[in-house]
C-alpha cells in the first residue's frame, strides 16, 4: 500500500478547506503526523483521502490522455503513408 504524505496546506487544497481546518481534520481522523526535514508537518493520508487524491489526479490528466491519443493517431496516419521507395527516410534506415 503506497503512502502519501501531505502538508496541512496540501491537505486543505485536497479537501477544499483552510490549513487550520485541515489540521483539525487530521487530528479528528487520527492521521499519522511527522515533522519533515524542511520543517513542515506532514500527515499520512488514509485510504479515503488517497482515493480522493487519485481521483483528482485522474481528472487533471484527462486532457493529457486525449493529447497522447491524438499524437498516436497522427503518428499512425503519418507512418502509414510511406511507400517502399521512401523507406530510406525513416529513422534508423541508412
Amino acid at each position: 500500500m503506497p503512502q502519501i504524505w501531505m502538508t496541512y496546506d496540501e491537505l486543505a487544497t485536497l479537501c477544499g478547506c483552510s490549513a487550520s481546518e485541515a489540521r483539525v481534520l487530521a487530528l479528528h481522523l487520527s492521521l499519522d503526523r511527522r515533522k519533515s526535514r524542511d520543517g513542515n508537518t506532514r500527515v499520512k493520508l488514509d485510504f479515503a483521502l488517497m482515493t480522493r487524491f487519485f481521483e483528482t489526479i485522474r481528472e487533471a490528466e484527462f486532457g493529457l490522455d486525449d493529447a497522447i491519443t491524438a499524437l498516436r493517431e497522427a503518428h499512425r496516419r503519418m507512418s502509414g503513408g510511406f511507400s517502399s521507395d521512401q523507406d530510406s527516410f525513416r529513422r534508423g534506415v541508412a
